[in-house]
């Protein structure tokens, strides 16, 4: 038994002087060259499919901003409607769209003051934009007697007096190639 640890201590006497001669040896700290081109290489791969990805994404949210607002405005005249006797707003003499839309109106479509009695509105607190069209004329409501097939970007939108119908006045399409004047 008194050779066991005997050999134990030889063990460690012999691990410690056969490293470089007794010198320890430093632990290496950091990456190597070939590690760090493997990691930016791996980064690399990744951005080439993440990156695509986002490109599409301010385009999407375009078309679900237009979408909402096209389907908020469209609930809005309903209610109009509903409160005018079926009239559309805007087609009273001398009140615009817009003017029926953001203020207050008598049953009649007739621009009242805030409080009269009577009075209905407002139904929009302003006329949104068009998330496609730049400029002013991303609010302004052109009055059509018929849907245009495409828009012209000459209006943030446009009105159909004959038929009740809003939509978007600008050129552009949806990704499945729907022209906006037709959402």
């Amino acid at each position: 038994m008194g050779s066991i640890p005997y050999l134990v201590l030889n063990l460690k006497e012999i691990y410690c002087f056969s490293n470089l001669r007794g010198k320890k040896m430093k632990a290496k700290k950091g990456f190597t060259l070939v590690e760090i081109l493997i990691v930016v290489v791996i980064l690399g791969i990744l951005a080439a499919i993440v990156i695509p990805q986002f490109t599409d994404a301010s385009t999407e949210a375009k078309e679900a901003s237009l979408k909402s607002t096209l389907q908020t405005v469209r609930s809005q005249i309903e209610l109009y409607k509903v409160h005018h006797n079926d009239a559309l707003p805007g087609t009273v003499d001398g009140v615009s769209f817009e003017d029926a839309m953001t203020g207050f109106t008598d049953q009649d479509g007739a621009v009242v003051a805030r409080g009269a009695a009577g009075a209905f509105g407002p139904y929009l607190q302003s006329m949104p934009k068009n998330p496609w069209v730049t400029g002013d004329a991303s609010s302004v409501v052109t009055i059509v007697d018929a849907d245009p097939e495409a828009g012209d970007d000459s209006s943030g939108w446009f009105f159909n007096t004959t038929t009740g119908r809003f939509g978007a006045n600008d050129s552009k399409t949806t990704s499945d190639d729907t022209p906006h004047a037709e959402l």
